[in-house]
């Protein structure tokens, strides 16, 4: 581009900016001498550099899918994603995670380690509260150490146990000894239970933190409402004057809201719904890839699924494609019988992707000696999609003489009554801020939530070594190491790594995936913007 076209293409997106029409716009450029090619880049590249750019003021009506007189303002007693986004609009946590789910830097602004162990943090200076009161140490350990106080009830309790001390080392920095090393720390610091809140807070009838928005009223069950935080202490942010933010829990009705323009963002929507949002001008589909999965779960301590050859032709008669499309109407990226997805950064790329092979799979079944025997396979609702998963199986284990006996079972009670009890069915994987996490809920030997009940010392030694080590590539080569692992040797199946839908205003703009969940990880209130 020329010293000419670009001063052409600034004047114009400054017109456009003051409300000049596209017809005025061409008339300038005609009149500086640009052909009607040339004018039309350049009106397209300024159109679009505008609508990119951020705009403050607006205010907006957003639906998640889900609503509680339980409903939270506490971050330690999150359970719902609407406590997610509603507590990320008045808070502020110590990191938080990006698109790779590396942690970044919020109310920190340096880290430092010693052997993993010892980390301390310099608070970012200029912050302050919605009542004005400045960040201090204070805050932050009182924030961290209430998660370990049995009264407070907090659901992340779990995770603040490997902190063995907190403490204030200085007017603005934080020391936080672990009872064990763990790289992942500043990971588990970017979740959702630990944004800061003020020292000694135990009313939660409202929320005081030091967010972009300022709670103007929260009613449990009935909705919030946001308003600007003035003095944020991100320059330019955030950029909508108010929120008020509410569940609609059946999806129909979710649509309908966003469609009738009663409200400008949806959180939550399933593939089928996705056809009557694009068909209707002004709304867009927002996707976001994540490690969400629904997954064929083995189990090794029972029959038939011990016998490595029918787990392996199990895994063979996933077709992983057509699930894709049939299912999830494209809104899907192929899995490889491992549970790192491709949007983490510690994914290995290095595990050729096991195919669908239905000679390979007769194979296996064949030398299982399953023969002719009615094998058994529980699906729920409960597990997102398991029973459209199901029978595109049943269908394809029928041209190889294997026979797949579907068992239907409702919703309620799924999880306590048929998850990791019987011997071949479904479960449904939300996505984890880190391979570790995820790694240690679902994989570990002795892991509560070990789906297949695979044990593997070796995995648990390299799962142990990896949280304690700071070198990014040899630590990456680790989780490469225990992927190839799973994908080898567990009882799961992993065909797809589902993506989260969301629906939205088509001037509803600022929106970019975060893995953590729908919307931005919940976090996009202090990041869109309304381009009217």
């Amino acid at each position: 581009m020329n010293n000419h076209t670009r001063d052409a293409e600034t004047a114009i997106r400054e017109m456009l900016h003051r409300g000049a029409t596209r017809r005025e716009a061409i008339g300038w450029l005609a009149g500086a001498g640009m052909g009607l090619a040339t004018a039309g880049t350049i009106l397209t590249r300024a159109g679009k550099a505008l609508a990119e750019t951020p705009k403050r003021g607006g205010s907006i009506r957003v639906a998640g899918y889900s609503s509680s007189t339980a409903d939270t303002v506490d971050p330690a007693k999150q359970t719902l994603s609407t406590d997610y986004a509603r507590c990320l609009m008045f808070y502020n946590g110590m990191t938080r995670l990006d698109e790779t789910l590396t942690p970044q830097p919020e109310l920190a602004a340096t880290i430092e380690n010693d052997r993993a162990t010892i980390w301390t943090f310099k608070l970012r200076q200029g912050v302050a509260f919605h009542d004005g009161k400045p960040l201090t140490p204070a805050d932050v350990v009182y924030s961290l150490l209430r998660h370990k106080d049995p009264k407070v009830g907090s659901i992340a309790k779990t995770l603040a146990a490997q902190m063995q001390e907190v403490k204030a080392t200085g007017p603005n920095e934080v020391q936080v000894t672990l009872s064990a090393p763990n790289a992942d720390f500043p990971v588990v610091l970017g979740t959702f239970h630990f944004l800061i809140v003020k020292d000694g807070t135990t009313d939660f009838t409202t929320a005081v933190g030091t967010g972009p928005y300022k709670c103007k009223e929260f009613n449990p069950g009935v909705r919030s409402i946001g308003v600007r935080n003035e003095h944020y202490w991100k320059p330019g942010q955030p950029y909508i004057d108010q929120i008020e933010f509410f569940g609609i829990p059946d999806e129909t009705a979710r649509v309908n809201a966003l469609l009738s323009g009663d409200i400008q963002i949806a959180g939550g929507i399933s593939p089928r719904a996705t056809r009557q949002i694009k068909a209707t001008d002004g709304f867009e589909i927002f996707e976001t890839k994540s490690g969400n999965y629904t997954d064929l779960v083995m189990r090794l301590d029972a029959e038939p699924t011990k016998n490595p050859d029918f787990v392996l032709g199990m895994k063979y008669l996933l077709d992983r494609e057509q699930m894709r499309t049939a299912v999830f109407q494209g809104y899907a990226v192929l899995g490889n019988d491992q549970p790192v997805d491709p949007t983490n950064r510690f994914y290995c790329t290095d595990i050729p992707q096991r195919p669908f092979d239905l000679d390979k799979a007769k194979f296996h079944f064949q030398k299982s000696g399953i023969g002719n025997t009615a094998v058994p396979i529980v699906a729920s609702p409960a597990a997102s999609s398991s029973v459209d998963m199901a029978v595109l199986m049943q269908d394809a284990a029928q041209k190889i003489g294997l026979n797949l006996d579907i068992k239907r079972v409702p919703a309620d009670g799924y999880w306590a009554n048929y998850w990791m009890k019987a011997p071949l069915g479904f479960g449904n994987i939300n996505p984890r801020p880190s391979a570790d996490i995820l790694l240690t809920l679902f994989f570990k030997s002795d892991a509560p939530w070990n789906e297949s009940a695979w044990k593997n010392p070796q995995f648990d030694q390299l799962l142990l070594a990896a949280r304690t080590e700071t070198d990014l590539t040899r630590r990456k080569q680790m989780y490469c190491d225990m992927q190839r692992m799973i994908h080898d040797d567990s009882g799961i199946g992993i065909p797809l790594f589902v993506s989260l839908l969301d629906a939205h205003s088509s001037k509803i703009k600022g929106l970019r995936p975060i893995p953590t969940g729908g919307l931005m990880g919940y976090d996009f209130a202090e990041n869109i913007w309304v381009d009217a």
